[in-house]
């Protein structure tokens, strides 16, 4: 599948949405991986209670990036147009709500394509989706990130290389199990299972913690 179409194929834009009152201290994000269940996936879910448990009495509320997340990439398209109308819904609508954004493996891609401040060299189209308004970013504290996958994946999967928004990068942390093809070097398939990522869990809501 051609890089151009992964970007071109998407569904109407939607309105940014009204947000629920009262607005939460901390909204996260997280974006599941490929044929993980409908909801945050397993990684995200060990995140997101990970991060609670840091929070002390600030109030989180959670959303899980609506996109079918399966071993057909082009849809993730569906995903940024979902995070981004939702990352900028909660920028207008509850400008002291600090969010945390995450991701697993294509989910992680799909959140680091949300942040890109320019629409990849060579993609056309009237449908292409625009890069967020650069002050967004005020109201993003964090960026995290598990199996992200690298340019060898993305190649391999005829997808265009990630690039972090620069307005985002000093605040994104990339995190990635030891030997894990997707986002390594390494070839050990079963250091991308979800499961594998429990344990980092913990080190991507200390770092969303301090960022808050």
């Amino acid at each position: 599948m051609p890089a151009l179409t992964w970007l071109l194929q998407s569904t109407a834009v939607t309105p940014p949405l009204a947000y629920a009152e009262p607005c939460p201290d901390v909204q996260v994000l997280f974006a599941r991986g490929t044929d993980e269940a409908i909801g945050l996936g397993e990684t995200g879910q060990a995140f997101v209670d990970a991060l609670q448990r840091r929070l002390g009495e600030r109030s989180m509320a959670v959303y899980a990036v609506d996109y079918p997340a399966t071993n057909d990439w082009p849809t993730g398209i569906q995903g940024i147009r979902d995070a981004t109308t939702h990352i900028q819904a909660t920028a207008a609508n509850c400008p002291k709500t600090k969010m945390v954004l995450g991701g697993f493996s294509q989910g992680a891609a799909v959140m680091g394509f949300s942040t890109a401040n320019a629409i990849p060299d060579g993609v056309v189209g009237v449908d292409v989706p625009q890069p967020m308004p650069p002050e967004v970013a005020d109201h993003v504290a964090a960026v995290v990130l598990f199996g992200t996958p690298n340019e060898r994946a993305m190649n391999f999967l005829g997808q265009p290389p990630l690039a972090i928004g620069p307005a985002y990068l000093a605040k994104t942390i990339q995190l990635c199990a030891p030997e894990d093809p997707v986002c390594s070097e390494g070839m050990n398939f079963a250091a991308h299972a979800p499961g594998a990522y429990d344990g980092i869990a913990d080190e991507g809501a200390a770092y969303a913690a301090n960022r808050l």
